[in-house]
């Protein structure tokens, strides 16, 4: 988002081409969703919960805010300045106290995290595409799945960090000499491991997404392609095939992103203030204190701006892929003839 999309089969053209090709759509969706992600995220995580008794200070960068204990309780919610009503609600509120560069928080390592991912994923995806249609076959329905699933998996893997690191800079405004001690600090405690917390909740977010969304898009592309009776798929059918099966994976998988967001955050309130970390801070401990505070529709909180955002960003990174793969392409024809 990182965006969560990829590319289809191979076609002439080679890793490098491939890795090319996937750029640009790495930069404009970086460009584009950011905002989006950084209101989905204050959505996620203002439900964190802290220990009774433990009063703060919480900065916004401009200005500082006590929270509020309620007495009575066992836990207390962490009051944020400006508690968020819903996506227009916090975009506005976001905008009013903090500034409209805020809707960016994170962007720096929204770019380095998205060209590297994007790359391994693509060429990951494309390349196994291949291997396994040369063995198994091309009319293989689950080759799309296997080739998606191992694709993520990796590309998750390579870029948790700062996955890790675009997540806490969104979650409220604070300096990178701040992010530099807190990373400082938990790598000379805990050593390179800690910097792949919330890599269990990502990876059962994006594999599934990865998985639901390739089986659906080369389904969707090839009934319009029959549909509209073209051999070979049009922009507007590969943008079309990657926004209707993003929005439909994002839906799915939301639980897991909402979890994901709320472990990361809490280990930064947690560990930044100082306080001992809870030993039910897995995932499935997480959603189920999610479900038991605000229901089944606490696990889908912030849908609509990851539909807003998933949609776009799918249909713009498949299609400028597939585009920049068909130029490649021409190239290479014209250089052999």
């Amino acid at each position: 988002m990182d965006p969560e999309a990829g590319g289809p089969e191979i076609v002439k053209v080679t890793p490098l081409q491939q890795m090319l090709a996937s750029c640009t759509g790495a930069i404009l969706t970086s460009l584009m969703v950011t905002p989006l992600d950084v209101v989905k995220i204050r959505l996620q995580a203002q439900g964190n919960l802290l220990p009774k008794g433990q009063c703060f200070v919480y900065s916004n960068g401009l200005m500082d805010h006590l929270c509020v204990c309620e007495e009575g309780s066992n836990k207390v919610w962490y009051k944020k300045p400006g508690c968020f009503q819903g996506t227009l609600d916090a975009f506005l509120k976001i905008i009013r106290n903090e500034g409209i560069k805020s809707l960016w928080s994170g962007l720096p390592p929204t770019l380095v995290m998205a060209v590297p991912a994007t790359v391994i994923y693509f060429t990951c995806y494309d390349q196994l595409t291949a291997i396994l249609r040369s063995k198994l076959g091309g009319n293989e329905t689950y080759i799309p799945i296997v080739a998606g699933i191992v694709a993520r998996f990796g590309a998750v893997t390579v870029i948790s960090p700062l996955e890790l690191i675009r997540t806490k800079m969104q979650s409220k405004k604070f300096s990178y000499q701040e992010l530099h001690r807190f990373v400082s600090k938990k790598v000379s405690e805990d050593g390179w491991i800690s910097l792949w917390r919330g890599w269990a909740p990502t990876v059962l977010r994006d594999v599934p997404f990865s998985a639901m969304y390739w089986y659906n898009y080369e389904v969707l592309r090839k009934w319009l392609c029959e549909k509209s009776d073209l051999y070979e798929p049009t922009f507007m059918i590969n943008f079309t095939s990657g926004a209707l099966s993003g929005s439909f994976a994002a839906v799915a998988t939301l639980p897991f992103d909402v979890v994901k967001t709320q472990k990361q955050t809490q280990l930064w309130m947690y560990e930044s203030h100082k306080m001992p970390v809870p030993s039910n801070m897995s995932t499935w401990a997480i959603m189920k204190n999610i479900v038991g505070e605000n229901g089944l529709s606490g696990l889908f909180t912030g849908l609509i701006p990851r539909l807003i955002k998933i949609a776009p960003a799918c249909a713009i990174m498949i299609s400028t892929y597939e585009f920049g793969k068909a130029f490649f392409q021409k190239q290479n024809v014209r250089s052999q003839q």
